[in-house]
């Protein structure tokens, strides 16, 4: 694990850029961004496009590691270059911005109010390309729906077996059980998740870390106790399908957690602005979810 990417990622300030939309929600994004499923055919354009709309993100001038700590990547992103470099390695040397890969492969349909994710048979080789390619760490996500005790266990469970696969390819897990912020008993999902979290925490090894990735909780503070813990590098929030005015309110409340943002931090963002005008938006975005993390 690269010494220098550990430190940036465990003490500087900003937030991780969320890059990582898969093909089930590429067509959504690229609509966001004035790019309708008219306007391309079969799903190489579209990855094209989806690459070609990350790379204009990552080459502006407001993207750089002084206000951005990390960038997640979809695994196609991963393989692709900017600018002549591979993704990960553009990331880290001309931007100064960690790189991360977001390694599920999906979700399974739910069960007992939750979403696991779907297997994962080719993690091993993915985990051994990224790590050649320079990425430090990885992203795999799962949904709890409701507050199923036996439904979030499984969920936790899973995260962290597979977490400590990927402690031992050397990489750093971000951990993503996310509590949908549909959820009916959102709280209550909440306080079992954290109990969960904390009781595989106490089971990794003595020098084992893991980051977390969750939904804004709806107690304020509530994650404060994981944002302290030894077991845990950082902890980044999710933006969950609220506007990005309003994660960064939630967001800025609960100290010490920073953003790890997707879609909120795309918003506003079209391949129609000029130049000046995308980097003049994306410097406004980049702007309002750093202060948000600051707090």
């Amino acid at each position: 694990m690269n010494a220098q990417q550990y430190e940036k990622v465990k003490s500087s300030p900003g937030f991780i850029a969320a890059l990582d939309q898969s093909g089930g929600s590429t067509p959504k994004a690229l609509s966001l961004y004035g790019i309708k499923p008219e306007d391309y055919s079969g799903d190489q354009q579209m990855f094209d496009l989806m690459h070609a709309m990350r790379a204009r993100i990552v080459n502006s001038p407001a993207f750089n590691g002084d206000r951005v700590l990390a960038a997640i990547l979809f695994e196609q992103t991963m393989d692709r270059e900017i600018s002549g470099r591979g993704t990960a390695d553009y990331l880290w040397s001309v931007k100064r911005v960690v790189p991360f890969v977001k390694v599920d492969k999906g979700l399974a349909d739910e069960a007992n109010g939750v979403q696991l994710m779907k297997a994962m048979p080719d993690l091993d080789a993915l985990l051994a390309r990224a790590k050649t390619r320079g990425v430090f760490g990885t992203k795999m996500r799962s949904v709890i729906n409701r507050a199923d005790a036996k439904g979030i266990e499984s969920v936790v469970a899973q995260q962290f077996t597979i977490a400590k696969q990927i402690l031992a390819a050397g990489l750093m897990p971000i951990v993503e059980p996310e509590v949908s912020i549909k959820a009916p008993d959102k709280e209550a999902a909440e306080r079992l998740l954290k109990a969960a979290i904390l009781k595989e925490l106490d089971m990794l090894g003595a020098q084992q870390q893991v980051m977390l990735k969750l939904t804004i909780p709806s107690v304020d503070d509530f994650y404060a106790d994981l944002v302290k813990h030894p077991k845990i590098l950082r902890v980044v929030a999710l933006s969950g399908g609220y506007s990005r005015d309003d994660a960064n309110k939630r967001l800025a409340r609960n100290h010490g957690v920073i953003a790890s943002f997707s879609r909120a931090l795309t918003e506003g963002l079209t391949a129609q602005q000029s130049d000046a005008e995308f980097n003049k938006a994306l410097d406004a975005a980049i702007g309002s979810i750093y202060e948000a993390s600051a707090t």
